[in-house]
């Protein structure tokens, strides 16, 4: 009986310990997430105010007039539009270039033994610790040089390899066992046909990442597009939506017209995220067992 006494009020304890820990825990994390998510709030109901209500009451969330003013005007009376489908066709090109040209590079430097492969991923390493401003000039030199200078391909072509993604696939190659290859060789296939259909089914957690950060990437460059194209015809979202901000459309703050388009540009990227967000590097997809 003494026993059973002594060890009740032990027990409260903890589980009043334990209540309070997690209530302090999940009040951070209210707070957190309110702070994260309330700026994207008033950027919703910014982009559905009027100009002057937006200037005087910038913070608040409800619009004292609702209108879609912003959104009519940037699709009917902008270039939005060409902007909007400019950004798509290079997005999904270089996503699609960069899921096959990186996972052919790091299939390489994983399993092909050539010379110079050691300088070679010194070189990719270098070039990951590398600032990309820094090398806007030289790359405007090179586009301009090679005669694509403001047109897809300048827009393209420089995009479709990423050190980045190269790293990525070479690390998860070489956690593949070199025995799921050896039984396909000995069954006669060449090198392509065991990285095409061996290896890289079993790269799927891998490929998502790549596919996820390639979109991302290229759907939010700015800078390379600066440096590689000049016509009206060929800016993208990025590009555009920067030239909204120094006024290009009309007079004014235009905080409803920015905020629409930015609300517009962020779409694309949070459905992917939401998406695929469970089966980024999931390393229990395509595990082997031996």
């Amino acid at each position: 009986m003494s026993a059973t006494t002594s060890f009740t009020p032990r027990r409260r304890h903890w589980t009043t310990a334990r209540i309070a820990s997690t209530s302090i825990l999940y009040a951070l994390l209210v707070a957190l997430a309110i702070v994260y998510i309330y700026p994207f709030l008033i950027q919703v109901s910014t982009s559905l105010k009027t100009d002057p209500d937006a200037a005087a009451n910038p913070l608040t969330l409800v619009p004292q007039t609702l209108t879609t003013e912003a959104y009519t005007q940037l699709f009917l009376r902008s270039d939005f539009p060409t902007w909007f489908r400019n950004s798509v066709t290079v997005t999904i090109v270089v996503t699609l270039g960069r899921v096959f040209f990186n996972s052919l590079a790091g299939y390489a430097l994983a399993r092909l033994r050539f010379r110079g492969r050691s300088v070679v991923f010194a070189g990719l390493v270098a070039v990951m610790s590398v600032p990309t401003v820094v090398l806007l000039i030289p790359k405007f030199l090179v586009i301009n040089t090679l005669g694509m200078y403001d047109s897809y391909a300048g827009m393209i072509l420089p995009l479709l390899v990423d050190a980045a993604g190269v790293f990525i696939m070479k690390n998860f190659f070489e956690s593949i066992p070199v025995s799921v290859e050896e039984q396909a060789r000995i069954d006669g296939a060449g090198t392509f046909r065991v990285f095409w259909s061996i290896v890289l089914p079993m790269a799927r957690p891998a490929l998502i990442t790549i596919v996820i950060l390639s979109f991302q990437g290229s759907w939010n460059e700015l800078a390379h597009f600066i440096v590689s194209t000049q016509s009206p015809e060929l800016t993208t979202l990025t590009k555009g939506v920067a030239q909204l901000a120094n006024g290009q459309l009309s007079q004014g703050r235009q905080y409803p017209l920015k905020l629409a388009a930015a609300i517009i540009m962020t779409i694309p990227v949070a459905v992917m995220f939401f998406v695929f967000q469970k089966r980024i590097m999931n390393s229990s997809d395509g595990a082997v067992k031996e």
